[in-house]
């Protein structure tokens, strides 16, 4: 089904990173490091891919080529964050504690700065 999904065009890289996960939990370690390289072909910045890439190169025994693209792996995810699609619920629930997570830290620093203003005023 995924193959088919290819001949469209439509985000081939996940395509790709997902038929590299079906190859490696099948045990095909040949096919899973083709799929994820052409994963990192089609988006140099796939994250994950690098990273399972590390993990297949682990399994075969290339230590250096495996800690090479986990490393790269890390940088890309500091690098290039995903985007995370939030429920309409967890929306609702920022806004309900944006006002709160402003005021409160507002109010102890004008607390601290009242202290401080009365200590230096009355001694």
């Amino acid at each position: 089904m995924l193959s088919d999904v290819l001949r469209y065009g439509i985000d081939k890289a996940q395509v790709y990173f997902r038929l590299g996960n079906l190859y490696f939990d099948a045990g095909d370690l040949t096919r899973a490091e083709q799929a994820y390289k052409r994963a990192i072909e089609e988006d140099p910045t796939h994250a994950s891919a690098h990273h399972n890439l590390g993990v297949v190169y682990r399994r075969q025994g290339d230590i250096v080529r495996s800690i090479r693209m986990l490393k790269k792996a890390r940088k890309l995810e500091i690098r290039h964050p995903r985007q995370v699609a939030l429920t309409p619920e967890q929306k609702s629930f920022l806004k309900r504690m944006a006002l709160p997570m402003l005021v409160v830290p507002a109010l102890a620093l004008i607390a601290v700065l009242l202290l401080i203003y009365v200590l230096i005023r009355f001694t």
